[in-house]
């Protein structure tokens, strides 16, 4: 990755930085965001860390993570400290109505932006744009930029640890959106003291007794397959959010699930939230379900791997979601 001069002198000296990143941060959200302040604070950057929403528990014992700003929780002091800021850096999002009220907050705030993505179609809010939605993840992006800074002697096991998170997040442990540098960058931080052993007991091994019975209450009750479509479903309602006591984080993954069956091209789970109707697909092979999220459900992301949302009803929202298969019967009957 080539970074303009002007940029790295920038930040060769000390900055007062905010990184932010997306509502309902993923591991590769939290893993590019702390990634990236542990190579900055290197250089004697102040750097704050701030997220529209919570994120997952298992990610609380990442290095850093202890004092994130959650802008639902802490919006004042989130205010305070995003006016002392003059630089912002946006990682694994690109348009601003994805941090909600932290991006209207952010709309006229002085200061340089740079921006770290690889999802399809980033819109211009940013001085500098790294987008490469061939990129596995953000936090390879992330990588790239600091061997790009010509600082690969700053790759430490705190910054390693927090990039190998979003690797094995956004890759489903290495089994999609791979490239042969995803696996050249992982041997490197590897070598360089990261404990992949311990990253991948955090991500998978951290469940607590509700997680698993949720899950077998989804494929016992809430369970639907089209084979005629190459199509599974899962759906939750609030009465099961109730049931479970279903925590920001708990139901993630629970989507692919439905793509270990052999025939399922296309997976969706689909589930209440308390203001509207949320949507992940995910599909094997040529399938664009990012496509389908932007056509007709107010959402987009990847071409494997993408999410919405819909202001109807769940059932209302189902009943939508099974109406569009015939659309694209001929591409999910495809080998």
């Amino acid at each position: 990755m080539e970074i303009p001069a002007k940029l790295k002198q920038l930040l060769h000296h000390p900055q007062n930085v905010a990184i932010l990143s997306h509502r309902n941060p993923d591991g590769d959200a939290i893993g590019s965001s702390l990634a990236m302040r542990h190579y900055l604070e290197q250089y004697g950057h102040t750097v704050h860390v701030l997220f529209p929403s919570e994120f997952p528990e298992e990610f609380e014992v990442m290095p850093g993570a202890d004092d994130i700003l959650v802008w639902d929780i802490h919006t004042e002091e989130c205010k305070h400290v995003l006016t002392k800021k003059n630089l912002f850096i946006y990682l694994d999002f690109n348009q601003l109505s994805r941090i909600d009220k932290l991006g209207d907050f952010m709309k006229n705030l002085p200061g340089e932006r740079i921006l770290i993505d690889h999802h399809l179609y980033p819109d211009p809010m940013a001085d500098y744009i790294f987008s490469e939605p061939e990129a596995s993840s953000t936090c390879e992006l992330v990588y790239r930029f600091i061997i790009g800074m010509g600082d690969g002697q700053k790759l430490n096991p705190a910054v390693g640890e927090c990039i190998f998170t979003g690797l094995v997040t956004d890759t489903g442990s290495f089994r999609h959106a791979t490239n042969p540098l995803v696996y050249r960058i992982a041997a490197d931080l590897v070598e360089r003291g990261v404990n992949d052993t311990a990253v991948q007991d955090m991500i998978f091994n951290s469940q607590k007794e509700k997680n698993l019975r949720l899950l077998g209450h989804c494929l016992s009750n809430r369970f639907e397959y089209y084979p005629e479509f190459r199509t599974a479903l899962i759906w939750l309602s609030k009465k099961d959010y109730e049931q479970f006591n279903i925590q920001r984080g708990d139901a993630e993954g629970i989507v692919n699930y439905l793509l270990t069956i052999k025939d399922v091209r296309l997976a969706a789970f689909i589930h209440n939230q308390p203001t509207v109707v949320k949507l992940s697909l995910r599909s094997k092979g040529d399938l664009d379900v990012q496509e389908i999220c932007k056509k007709h459900f107010n959402g987009g992301g990847h071409k494997n791997a993408s999410g919405a949302y819909s202001h109807d009803s769940l059932k209302a929202t189902i009943e939508k979601f099974k109406n569009l298969l015939p659309l694209y019967k001929e591409q999910l009957l495809k080998n």
